[in-house]
């Protein structure tokens, strides 16, 4: 690997974990068209790599979000452990997709396809609907029945396809939960650690991660997720979903794409 590409991966890196820090996603959203597409990994591996690189992603940004005051870690408790739970149970599936790298694309595609559509949606409604949302405590309150059943579900992604679950668990926390908009993006990014971290240790031994493309990255994605976490200040959080609604509702069509390449 030369030094442009070496710098191509950090640079890759930084913007994901910017925009995981902003928006209380993971960045595999970002990761995952750049390592299939760009780098040409496969899309088991590409999925591998990026599990890798979303957990210091996570880790960077729940951190930064911590210190500034936006979570109660002990409220997310039992999140975390259904979460782990089942990302470990899932990844174990991880295999019979791995052999199918054309329907681990369609399975992808159409994730990324449904938090385009929900990024978009946040987006364009009227700004003084979300008001109420960005002042409240640090506390993810609901019950503890509640509480694990959104970390189970959040854990299945994680671990079938080694992709996030911030499009999910934010607005699960935000409406179900009635969580203050910048505790959920917290909580979010912390709970989605621990399911990374599972995920990313399966398929390192299970042979799909490419470390020397996943070092650059990683090392991106830790210093762009406290950079976007402190931004999550100073930009409209609507404005920016639509944005990257806009452009995600885009690569999700070139992963749907190369499905049907894949099949023909």
């Amino acid at each position: 690997m030369d030094v442009l590409e070496t710098l191509m991966l950090v640079s890759g890196g930084l913007a994901a974990g910017t925009l995981g820090g902003m928006l209380g996603i993971g960045g595999g959203i970002a990761l995952m068209p750049l390592l299939r597409f760009v780098v040409g990994l496969s899309p088991a591996v590409a999925a591998g790599t990026c599990a890798a690189a979303v957990f210091f992603t996570t880790l960077g940004g729940s951190y930064r979000h911590y210190r500034l005051g936006h979570l109660d870690i002990r409220s997310v408790v039992p999140i975390i452990i259904a979460g782990a739970t089942t990302t470990g149970v899932f990844s174990l599936f991880f295999l019979t997709l791995a052999r199918r790298g054309h329907w681990l694309d369609l399975g992808i595609g159409l994730v990324f396809c449904l938090i385009s559509l929900r990024m978009i949606a946040e987006g364009t409604r009227r700004a003084g609907r979300d008001r109420g949302a960005e002042t409240g405590g640090s506390e993810v309150t609901g019950s503890l029945p509640h509480k694990i059943g959104i970390g189970a579900a959040a854990g299945v992604l994680p671990g079938l396809l080694g992709i996030g679950t911030g499009g999910v668990l934010v607005p699960a926390f935000t409406f179900l939960l009635k969580t203050p908009i910048r505790t959920a993006m917290a909580a979010s990014l912390l709970c989605f650690c621990f399911n990374a971290l599972i995920s990313s240790a399966f398929k390192l031994a299970q042979g799909f991660m490419d470390v020397g493309v996943a070092l650059p990255i990683c090392l991106g994605t830790l210093l762009g997720a406290n950079l976007g976490a402190v931004l999550n200040r100073r930009f409209s959080l609507r404005k920016l979903k639509l944005l990257f609604g806009l452009v995600f509702g885009l690569i999700s069509l070139r992963f749907i794409c190369s499905f049907i390449e894949g099949t023909t």
